[in-house]
């Protein structure tokens, strides 16, 4: 069954932002994991996730109606 997400990337990510990003269809059940992978972020770029505003891990199970924050690591000084 397909669900659909809101999906934000941030800074240096943003260049995988699809065109659907404010209602991205994935198959129910997919994972934050699953979804980077058809966005084709590579995993090592991305250090922090947030599902609603809660932070989670790649193994987060989406269900639908989720928004999805992502973003890399972020240097400065």
């Amino acid at each position: 069954m397909t669900v659909y997400v809101e999906i934000m990337l941030f800074a240096t990510l943003s260049r995988f932002t699809p065109v659907s990003a404010s209602n991205y269809p994935v198959a129910s059940g997919t994972t934050v994991k699953n979804l980077l992978n058809q966005l084709n972020i590579p995993e090592d770029e991305v250090k922090l996730v947030f599902v609603n505003g809660i932070k989670c891990d790649f193994k987060f199970v989406l269900k639908g109606d989720e928004r999805i924050g992502i973003f890399p690591a972020i240097g400065g000084g």
